[in-house]
């Protein structure tokens, strides 16, 4: 393997030899100690791309052959989430289709599980929502979801967040929604960090009121509840809200910063994971969950915790524009043939950026053709005025 030139944080270059292959395996068979989706990435079409900032065009097909690889590792697939791009590139329109398509894909696949992401994000974010505007808006995508066979994510909305005066109005919200769904439905918080939008979601900035809040939604339709899906980057918070729910209600960690001491779990507990980072490291997430069926706590740690580097490089801030480094290092390890995506969000980090997520990636084990990853990876640094 051939050295490639990289820059470095500090404004150098520096030569860089990759390492060896991945030694993951691309299909998994059995079952696995933790329920995991994965929240999985767009591929846009470049071709249709004429107005990237406004306009989105998907390669479905190629958008639909990455579910299939998510699905050969045994994972499940958290479909039109905020990896997806919502409200960052992927529109309604758009979003509705990729529901339809990836829910119809999933029925030619033996044992294939998908759930699909509820919004609000049809609405006009310029004009003023009420509340009853927002639960329509909720309603007609879960219409869309259970029309076509699927199961419901109530995905956090910012028009709530601006609609709503405090915690009761969420009550109300979420109360006429899950009272009407057909299946059990997994709720979504997302902190500040991902969305500055949804600052005070629940009806507060604070961690306690806002986690008593969504405990008091959680307790009073338990039966309707399989489980919350928190995105707060902070673990403490994560096992304190554990700790609290009701029984057969899950905890699915989306915290890209801690989810391997927090889906290995301590006395008391454990997460399931619903993450955005589980898209670029499925191939080791398999392995790492399987050594932890086995009760190789060490083991599941070993393989994990250097993706666990790459994943707060991926997700630092601001943390939204994490999909970006998502596609990239699926573009590295050859899942689509080029580096474009809706909303032209590639250009939201920088090359010193890219090139760190190369390194962590291949420390961690994670680039399947090596000299593939890094002849594209010196293609990206020479359109940035690198080497």
């Amino acid at each position: 393997m051939s050295a490639l030139l990289l820059p470095t944080p500090e404004g150098g270059l520096e030569s860089y030899v990759p390492g060896p292959a991945s030694p993951y395996a691309m299909t998994h068979s059995g079952s696995f100690p933790r329920t995991v989706y994965a929240a999985a990435h767009v591929v846009a079409d470049p071709l249709r791309l004429d107005d990237p900032w406004r306009k989105p065009a998907v390669d479905w097909d190629a958008t639909l052959r990455f579910r299939h690889h998510l699905w050969r590792l045994g994972f499940k697939i958290a479909e039109a989430m905020d990896t997806s791009q919502r409200g960052l590139g992927l529109d309604w329109p758009a979003a509705a289709e990729l529901i339809e398509r990836a829910l119809a894909e999933a029925r030619t696949v033996p044992g294939a599980d998908l759930a699909c992401g509820a919004g609000t994000d049809q609405l006009d974010p310029t004009r003023p929502a009420s509340l009853d505007d927002v639960a329509a808006a909720y309603e007609e995508q879960i219409a869309h979801v259970e029309k076509h066979g699927g199961r419901v994510i109530l995905m956090a909305s910012r028009a709530l967040c601006r609609a709503a005066r405090g915690s009761e109005d969420y009550l109300s919200v979420y109360g006429r929604l899950i009272g009407q769904t057909r299946d059990k439905v997994i709720l979504h918080w997302l902190g500040e960090a991902f969305d500055p939008a949804l600052e005070g979601y629940w009806g507060s900035s604070a961690f306690e009121p806002a986690m008593d809040t969504v405990l008091q939604l959680i307790r009073s339709h338990a039966d309707k509840v399989d489980g919350i899906k928190i995105s707060l980057l902070d673990a403490r918070k994560e096992i304190a809200m554990r700790r609290l729910l009701p029984a057969g209600v899950a905890m699915y960690t989306g915290d890209d910063f801690n989810y391997a001491e927090l889906m290995q779990g301590d006395e008391q507990g454990f997460s399931h994971g619903l993450l955005g980072i589980f898209d670029p490291i499925a191939p080791a997430a398999a392995a790492a969950l399987d050594l932890l069926g086995a009760g190789d706590t060490g083991g599941f740690r070993a393989i994990l915790d250097p993706t666990v580097a790459l994943s707060r490089r991926l997700f630092e801030a601001p943390t939204q524009f994490y999909k970006s480094g998502v596609v990239f290092l699926a573009w590295l390890n050859g899942f689509q043939d080029h580096f474009r995506m809706v909303g032209g969000a590639e250009s939201a980090r920088g090359i010193v950026h890219y090139a760190d997520l190369f390194r962590l990636a291949d420390q961690a084990g994670l680039l399947a053709d090596p000299d593939q990853a890094a002849h594209r990876m010196q293609l990206l640094c020479r359109i940035n005025g690198v080497g």
